[in-house]
């Protein structure tokens, strides 16, 4: 969607200028996905809407919903034929969208784009506690009607929700009663695991994997854990006592953290290690030819990168720092001594 200029900024300047700012709650990028693509149509429907009166609407402060405006301007949705801009401003506090026709054309799937979405629909069906699973069945019924063929080939495919059900039932119930739980986590970084008392506070899918956030009494601070990394998870009998001031983490731009303290990794990958450059945030990333490249990782802690050249194997080596390269030898030469030694020649 191409917003067209930005022409107005809202600072005290609308009709909630000087009332006192709602309180932010805590909330995950499916909240803003879902608040994205309700705001333009929302906007459209009244002609001109206050930044304040939208705001109460959604449920959000007005800094919040100026972000979510901002980041509208920035997005471009082109139409097959003809392009048709759509304006976003809002100037003097009041929101307008012009020339806005496009988003009321019918929604055209190709064949791969229905499949998807209704192979997506099924899983999200599948999810324990889901709640609105009715209309959820409704829209999949009408989507496969509307499909046809591409609806047949949708259900062909099986997706399987990972087996977390059971704690993700369980950490639901802790949240709705406010409940401390307790759980062994798994933390690859240094291969062992952990026994954690956790106050909840939500929970989120962040690049596919769903994590609680919550206030860890071991480590006195707010924590994401992965679920698939949780074990023996329990509710326990004890109120949930989240600090007033621990702050959910802003996960819109992923789970990595640049820190002045990370240390810098250089890698090279042949063509069947360069999934690397695809599945872990790189600083730089340099093509050598015939396929090789050479990256750039960041990492406070370098066990995990040690641990991922020993997987690597011959498809990629560390090459600097020289300290980390050497880890990697001394951890492969233990590997191998241990194998030696529980299988003798």
């Amino acid at each position: 969607m191409d917003t067209g200029k930005n022409t107005g900024t809202a600072q005290g300047t609308g009709r909630g200028a000087g009332r006192a700012a709602r309180p932010a709650r805590a909330a995950t990028s499916t909240d803003r996905l879902g608040r994205l693509l309700a705001l333009v149509p929302y906007v459209v429907s009244r002609d001109t809407v206050a930044v304040d009166e939208a705001a109460a609407a959604f449920g959000v402060t007005e800094k919040q919903l100026i972000d979510d405006l901002n980041l509208l301007w920035c997005v471009e949705l082109r139409a097959p034929d003809p392009y048709c801009p759509i304006d976003l401003s809002y100037e003097g506090g009041e929101i307008t969208v012009t020339e806005a026709e496009s988003i009321a054309r019918p929604l055209r799937l190709k064949v791969d784009e229905a499949s998807a979405l209704l192979v997506a629909l099924r899983m999200l069906a599948g999810v324990q506690g889901l709640q609105d699973r009715d209309a959820l069945s409704r829209v999949i019924a009408k989507l496969e009607t509307a499909a046809g063929a591409a609806g047949d080939a949708a259900g062909k495919v099986a997706v399987e929700v990972d087996a977390s059900g059971d704690a993700l039932a369980l950490l639901r119930r802790a949240l709705a009663g406010r409940r401390r739980v307790h759980f062994a986590y798994y933390v690859p970084a240094r291969d062992e695991n952990t026994e954690r008392d956790v106050d909840p506070m939500r929970l989120l899918v962040v690049e596919g994997n769903t994590y609680l956030e919550g206030w860890c009494r071991r480590a006195e601070a707010v924590r994401l854990f992965r679920l698939d990394r949780v074990t023996d998870l329990s509710v326990l009998d004890v109120p949930a006592e989240v600090p007033g001031d621990a702050e959910p983490r802003d996960v819109d731009a992923g789970l990595f953290r640049p820190s002045d303290r990370d240390r810098h990794v250089t890698l090279e990958l042949t063509p069947a290690g360069r999934w690397v450059a695809d599945s872990y945030p790189c600083d730089s990333v340099e093509e050598l030819g015939e396929g090789r490249l050479r990256i750039v990782l960041r990492t406070p802690d370098t066990r995990w990168i040690r641990g991922l050249a020993l997987r690597l194997g011959d498809q990629g080596r560390v090459v600097d720092p020289p300290d980390v390269a050497a880890g990697v030898r001394a951890d492969a030469a233990r590997a191998l001594a241990h194998y030696e030694t529980a299988h003798p020649a």
